[in-house]
């Protein structure tokens, strides 16, 4: 015969699979959704946005939802759409963090399955850790004063709502309660924008252990009222939809992100050297951008080659610290020096086709 914990391994594979295929189907039972997340806000900048990752393909759809200037959901476990859709909706109408999950939790015959992260823009954060959730499940809510609140499994609170300020961290079919503990503190004490915090916590879960079950899918929210590209609210959206490293692709894809949307830092922007200025002319030059003499002057038409190249290359955000220099008033010609790193590692790497004229 199975022992106990034989047929709790066995009951939740199968239960993964059914959920799985159930979801797939279109059919009306919630994925099981085994996972780790972070739900945050920013005083400062107003934003605010889940960072995740499961063992679960594309996450993105199903356990993240944010609106700028109402608030963050993460929904997982057997996931309910609804603690996200109505969750924000409430939030819209005033509600709490804590009132919107309590008033979704109250229409929930399934609630006790369920697990949520909920802050709103005024900082209010509440977390449900249901009695129904695969152990190890809980997580921790960030105080205003003192440490973190512990949720879930942990001091009889299974099953209740738990409150606080700043941020929910929650997980379940964890390794072990160090995954939110190290997520919980990553976040508080990495400094940075709010999606900096949010991926120090992701990598600092996965690292302390994370889903039994293993990796697969990640997603990075942050949502900001106009602070996307052109205007949208989404300032940040990134998803992986299945990966081996996930959590590894998500930090990759972000940095990549900062390169290409948002602009460049004062301190980041060096001097175009004679000696920088003739490395981008022989890249120019074997790509199709330039057929001049590599003699490294920065002058007008440097300058606007460099532009268009840029353009080109989708820097776009990085473009008007380089394409408002005026040289013939005698100001020096910068670039950022991370768009100059990636320009020389695309061109290494050969990932570019020669422009054709």
């Amino acid at each position: 015969m199975m022992n106990r914990l034989a047929l709790s391994a066995l009951a939740v594979a199968f239960l993964g699979v059914a959920a799985f295929f159930a979801f797939d189907l279109g059919h009306e039972e919630p994925p099981l959704v085994s996972t780790f997340s972070i739900v945050g806000f920013d005083p400062e900048t107003g934003d605010l946005g889940i960072a995740v990752q499961s063992k679960f393909p594309n996450l993105r759809p199903v356990v993240p939802w944010a609106k700028a200037g109402v608030g963050a959901v993460a929904t997982q476990s057997f996931a309910e759409l609804d603690y996200g859709i109505k969750g924000l909706e409430l939030m819209e109408n005033g509600a709490t963090a804590e009132e919107a999950l309590r008033i979704v939790l109250r229409g929930d015959e399934g609630r006790q399955q369920r697990q949520v992260g909920i802050v709103d823009a005024h900082g209010n954060a509440a977390m449900w850790t249901g009695t129904e959730c695969f152990d190890w499940a809980g997580g921790r809510v960030g105080q205003a004063d003192g440490p973190p609140a512990k949720g879930g499994l942990e001091q009889g609170n299974n099953g209740t709502v738990l409150t606080g300020h700043g941020y929910t961290v929650q997980g379940n079919i964890l390794v072990s309660k160090e995954t939110v503990e190290a997520m919980a503190e990553t976040f508080e004490t990495t400094e940075g924008s709010l999606a900096d915090r949010l991926v120090a916590a992701l990598i600092a879960g996965g690292k302390a252990g994370g889903d039994q079950r293993g990796e697969q899918s990640a997603a990075l929210l942050v949502v900001r009222k106009g602070a996307g590209y052109d205007g949208q609210d989404n300032f940040v959206d990134i998803s992986v939809y299945d990966h081996e490293t996930p959590i590894a692709e998500l930090a990759r894809l972000y940095r990549l992100n900062n390169l290409y949307f948002t602009q460049s830092k004062p301190e980041h922007m060096i001097p175009v050297t004679g000696d920088i200025a003739k490395e981008l002319q022989q890249i120019w030059k074997v790509r199709g951008f330039y057929d001049g003499p590599i003699d490294g002057v920065v002058d007008a038409e440097f300058q606007q080659i460099l532009v268009d190249y840029m353009g080109w290359e989708n820097y776009d955000l990085r473009i008007p610290p380089v394409e408002n220099v005026d040289l013939a008033a005698g100001e020096t010609l910068k670039i950022d020096r991370e768009v100059l790193a990636d320009i020389r590692k695309v061109f290494r790497e050969g990932r570019w086709k020669p422009r054709v004229r």
